[in-house]
């Protein structure tokens, strides 16, 4: 019987403190927009940029919602998990492989830029489109990180054109200063362990 009290009392505590942060919570979303298009950025040098990407395009697809997607560096002859379970929602999913691979196996600049010139132009219509609601722009950093796409060309179209309700996720490290400035969320994988640096190479089910 003695320690039935103090039990109810920590009970009391929580709920009264439960209450209070119920309430401050509540309060806060009194002024706040019920929707917005967003602008969302993964930079980092950690795995999972594209990962949590895909994360919001598959969430996206449970609600029915549809979602376009371009790949700036993968190319058509990669065999990854994503582009086997997109194609699976031919409805919903509109996907792009436009890169031929990283620059380092091209080994052509202009190549590289023809091809991020193509993807660019293909993102653009997918933005523009109403039936998209969400645009994922796998890699874009890479390629306006080697100056293969002017990074004015994108941050104005971004600014001027990206429809009010379109949310535009872009991935890849090193993002511009002038792309992070502009977005709405931005997130930094930051790598503490990788195997690659142990000798273990890129895995089926876990990179691609």
């Amino acid at each position: 019987m003695t320690d039935a009290a103090p039990d109810r009392d920590d009970n009391a505590r929580h709920a009264e403190k439960a209450k209070k942060r119920k309430a401050a919570h509540d309060k806060k979303l009194e002024g706040m927009v019920a929707d917005k298009g967003l602008l969302i950025v993964h930079t980092g040098t950690g795995k999972g940029k594209t990962s949590a990407a895909l994360g919001m395009v598959f969430r996206h697809i449970g609600h029915g919602m549809p979602v376009g997607v371009v790949h700036f560096t993968k190319s058509e002859k990669w065999d990854t998990g994503e582009a086997k379970l997109l194609a699976q929602f031919p409805d919903l999913v509109t996907l792009h492989i436009m890169g031929e691979g990283f620059t380092w196996e091209t080994q052509d600049r202009e190549r590289d830029v023809a091809a991020a010139r193509a993807g660019w132009e293909r993102a653009k219509e997918l933005i523009r489109d109403d039936r998209h609601r969400m645009v994922l722009l796998d890699e874009l950093n890479i390629v306006l990180r080697y100056d293969y796409l002017p990074i004015s060309e994108v941050i104005a179209f971004l600014l001027d054109e990206k429809p009010a309700d379109k949310h535009v996720v872009i991935t890849g490290r090193n993002a511009n200063p002038a792309l992070i400035e502009i977005a709405d969320l931005v997130t930094e994988m930051t790598l503490v362990k990788h195997p690659f640096r142990s000798g273990v190479k890129a895995q089926k089910g876990v990179e691609f």
